[in-house]
């Protein structure tokens, strides 16, 4: 049976096939977590995403006998590059059927694409930036993803560390039980920051509200707060105008908290959402015809578990407690929605400050995803 790689050109049609294949094989699988299929196509268009300002994508498809039994991309991100000073080329949305000659293949073509570009290096799974997913998953495969993260068979890890791939790093994740009240300890952490800094939490009833008065701040916020992490990419004006459409039209803002300080100016935000995983998985990644329902009842309805997508606090108030004044406002809505589980989604796994959040919580790591390097 020929195996064919064929490259895939940025169209619509072209790239729907190409983000349909990676729902498609896993279709049965009860732990797999679909992207919005719409998304993830804009995501792969130069015309849409505002990160090919700065990066430059290749995808490839495997086919056997006319069937798709694999995909991959590549990505060259400039920014980055410039940064840390390497000449590193990203794989992304990788996947494929449990046959080696297939996954050869496509990492195949995306390191010789790499080459010719002038990379001399080969890391993901990444995306274009740290808005995109990243890590392959290597532990927890019998625990439902979420909307922010990739979920992957377990021979994929298997697969790629017999090219010589090895781990560049690692990220985990936890579940946290939601308890019945702020933990006492919290509130008296709170108090004192709040007091010691002059901070205060500031609420919002209105979505439009919050993006004219904080929208443009908030990513700038990501960009100070993050700029040291694993391979971070800065957000451009033009992703953040990108982000804030993409984004805060669909908050639930009592699942957000919003500090400032005695000027107004923003200093930490902490950002959730009711977990959209179940919803995803019945409408298959189509927002039509009944996808939009499926979202919106996951948005407005009870859900048991709640998404921690972000917190970003201002390096010079990192450490000092903020996060505790975040979770002090968050956990009454928590409680009050009747959540009973957080996802942390993931956490470097040397990032011990953040994971000491958690201390006062009963809690759990049930997930582990790696980055994974080689040179070409």
């Amino acid at each position: 049976m020929a195996l064919e790689i064929r490259k895939i050109e940025p169209s619509v049609k072209e790239l729907r096939k190409f983000v349909k294949f990676g729902v498609d094989l896993y279709k049965n699988n009860p732990y797999y977590v679909p992207p919005l299929i719409l998304d993830d196509i804009n995501t792969l268009r130069p015309e849409k995403n505002p990160a090919f300002d700065f990066c430059k994508a290749q995808s490839f498809m495997a086919y056997r006998d006319n069937r798709p039994v694999g995909r991959i991309t590549g990505i060259i991100n400039d920014s980055v590059n410039r940064r840390t000073g390497e000449r590193t080329v990203r794989f992304s949305f990788a996947d494929f059927i449990d046959d080696t000659e297939v996954s050869d293949a496509l990492f195949n073509a995306v390191e010789e694409w790499g080459r010719q570009n002038g990379m001399n290096s080969i890391v993901g799974p990444m995306g274009f930036t740290d808005m995109d997913h990243e890590g392959m998953l290597i532990d927890g495969f019998e625990e439902i993803g979420t909307m922010a993260t990739i979920y992957n068979y377990p021979y994929y890890p298997e697969h790629i560390e017999r090219r010589g791939f090895v781990k560049d790093v690692d990220w985990v994740e936890f579940r946290i039980a939601i308890p019945d009240k702020v933990p006492d300890k919290y509130m008296r952490i709170s108090e004192i920051v709040r007091k010691k800094y002059d901070l205060r939490i500031k609420k919002y009833t209105s979505r439009k509200k919050l993006k004219d008065e904080y929208g443009q701040a908030l990513f700038n916020l990501i960009n100070e707060a993050y700029d040291g992490l694993y391979g971070y990419s800065p957000l451009t004006e033009r992703q953040i105008e990108y982000y804030i459409g993409m984004y805060l039209g669909i908050l639930r803002l009592e699942d957000v908290s919003v500090i400032v300080d005695a000027g107004d100016k923003l200093v930490a935000v902490g950002i959730s959402i009711p977990s959209f995983s179940r919803a995803l998985q019945k409408s298959r990644g189509h927002l039509f015809p009944t996808g939009w329902w499926h979202l919106l009842k996951a948005l407005r309805g009870k859900s048991d578990t709640v998404d921690l997508l972000l917190i970003a606090v201002k390096p010079e108030y990192q450490n000092k407690g903020v996060n505790a004044l975040i979770f002090s406002d968050l956990l009454p809505g928590y409680i009050r929605n009747g959540y009973k589980w957080a996802e942390s989604n993931p956490e470097l796994e040397e990032n011990s400050s953040v994971q000491l959040q958690w201390q006062y919580f009963d809690y759990r790591q049930h997930r582990r995803r790696r980055a994974y390097r080689k040179p070409l």
